[in-house]
């Protein structure tokens, strides 16, 4: 910090060593740019305020019934159009500016120095806009702005009715067109129909489906037969082990055993439904029946055994069990047989119609594709044509954007260029900094040394002493005289802008 702060200094040094510098650059480009100054030309500049008013009360009321045109972004284009090459043309004609142009390259240098001139700015409000325009000439300033203001009402009145009118020719267009392609729609449709009844998709669901669906049922029934088959071949096994009579002690042993086991069985059923339902269930009544006739079954195998001490032959009940089983397994095969094959019927026919109903059903998705379209998109336009109509209607009737001058154009006394005091405040400043760059430069490609430091730094050797300037005192009368001149001559250029300043305000003011 320490050297940054001598630095510094050395350099204050050296400039405060070439003030003069300074003083003389400073006073020449003070005198050069106040006369520059005083020989810029005025400027006037003419400006109108202008209020474009969309938020009309039908706005509102209509919303959703009429089209939306989009005001404020036109509103927005046509202000950035203003600075155009057609806008710019008839601006010129409107204020005569073309008389002046001669040549093709003055009609160019005319419009661009126009174009450069107008301004057009957004005051920060809502569809509030300025419309300025600099020239020396004032009366022509207020003419430009006039033709702006002119142009700016003239080219948005009209310009939502001419897009409303060409919207509604389209729509029209339109309307026929898909008009046209619905009814030859509706008759495809109509035709196809009464060429493929009985076989159009919704007639009975989906083919893929209803093949799907008839190749399970045709799998669920083969998987029945095969199961039933094989109980039933696997009873007659049983069968070819049982003999058809037993002596009758054995037979009234061995049925009592199974009758009892089957009386049990049934009564713990009886017992777990007795839990689900009351004893008047359906399931319950018949279970109590079939122990009922178990157990008479069971008193008449005793009482044959009492007749019979002597060991007669008698039936063997498993036997006749298995019969009865095999008759009822027989008849469930058969009627398996008969599912199987029609469900194999119902399933050949549904392929022998493969290469018929899938093209049935893509060109009936087809149609009803096109027709979904044409159907939509035409109700879609009749609402459109309503709506472009009603939107016509308002737009012919009422005025949809109001156009209200706020400032009509007008152009101050003062000029509105240049700023005069303030350039004469700046052009000393200005030749200050150019005097203080300009010693600053001399010092440094007129290196001097100021201290032993410098002598040091600079020349790389050992400093082996110095010797002190002593001043006398008419040395010291001269220093003191070329300071008070520097001062003097300083304050003759801060003199010298006040009676600038001075007079500017007394002019002004008798202005």
């Amino acid at each position: 910090m320490d050297q940054v702060v001598q630095q510094l200094m050395s350099y204050a040094r050296a400039i405060w060593h070439r003030r003069w510098y300074v003083a003389i650059v400073a006073w020449l480009i003070s005198i050069a740019g106040w006369v520059g100054v005083y020989l810029l030309p005025d400027r006037y500049e003419a400006s109108a305020r202008v209020y474009v008013d969309t938020q009309t009360l039908l706005k509102p009321l209509l919303s959703g019934l009429t089209v939306d045109p989009g005001v404020e972004q036109q509103i927005k284009l046509m202000t950035r159009a203003l600075v155009s090459r057609p806008t710019l043309e008839k601006v010129a004609r409107m204020t005569d500016l073309d008389i002046h142009a001669k040549t093709p390259e003055d009609t160019e240098e005319m419009l661009d120095n126009l174009a450069k001139k107008i301004s057009i700015a957004d005051t920060g409000r809502e569809n509030l806009y300025t419309l300025s325009f600099q020239d020396e000439n004032p009366e022509l300033a207020k003419k430009v702005v006039q033709a702006l203001l002119t142009i700016f009402v003239e080219s948005s009145l009209g310009k939502t009715r001419q897009d409303i009118a060409s919207s509604q020719k389209f729509i029209e267009e339109q309307l026929q067109q898909y008009q046209q392609k619905l009814v030859d729609a509706e008759n495809a449709l109509k035709e196809f129909k009464q060429k493929h009844v009985g076989v159009m998709p919704g007639q009975g669901g989906d083919y893929y489906a209803k093949l799907e669906q008839g190749a399970t049922q045709l799998r669920q029934a083969e998987l029945d037969l095969r199961e039933a088959t094989n109980r039933r071949d696997q009873l007659k096994r049983q069968l070819e082990d049982e003999e058809p009579e037993l002596a009758a002690a054995a037979a009234v042993v061995s049925t009592s055993s199974e009758v009892d086991g089957r009386i049990q069985a049934l009564e713990k059923q009886m017992d777990s439904l007795r839990l689900q339902y009351t004893d008047l269930h359906p399931d319950i009544q018949s279970t109590k029946r079939l122990i009922a006739k178990l157990e008479e079954q069971k008193k008449q195998e005793i009482a044959a055994r009492k007749a019979d001490p002597s060991g007669a032959k008698i039936q063997n009940p498993v036997y006749q069990q298995l019969t009865i089983a095999i008759a009822e397994a027989d008849g469930t095969v058969a009627s398996l047989r008969a599912r199987v094959s029609e469900f194999q019927g119902r399933y050949n026919a549904l392929r022998s119609a493969s290469s018929m109903i899938p093209q049935v059903e893509q060109e009936f998705t087809q149609l009803m594709r096109d027709y979904d379209v044409y159907k939509s998109n035409y109700t879609e336009l009749l609402a459109k044509r309503e709506s472009a109509a009603m939107s016509s209607e308002v737009e012919s009737k009422t005025d949809t954007v109001d156009f209200r001058v706020i400032d009509p154009p007008r152009v101050p006394l003062a000029p509105a260029w240049p700023n005069r005091p303030l350039l004469l405040s700046l052009v000393p400043l200005g030749g200050l900094v150019a005097g203080f760059a300009t010693a600053f430069l001399i010092s440094q490609i007129r290196r001097t040394v100021a201290d032993r430091k410098s002598l040091r730094e600079l020349t790389g050797l050992p400093l082996l002493g110095a010797v002190t300037k002593i001043e006398t005192e008419e040395a010291r009368r001269v220093r003191r005289k070329r300071l008070m001149a520097f001062l003097a001559t300083i304050g003759s250029l801060v003199g010298a802008y006040g009676v600038l300043i001075t007079l500017h305000l007394v002019l002004a003011r008798a202005a």
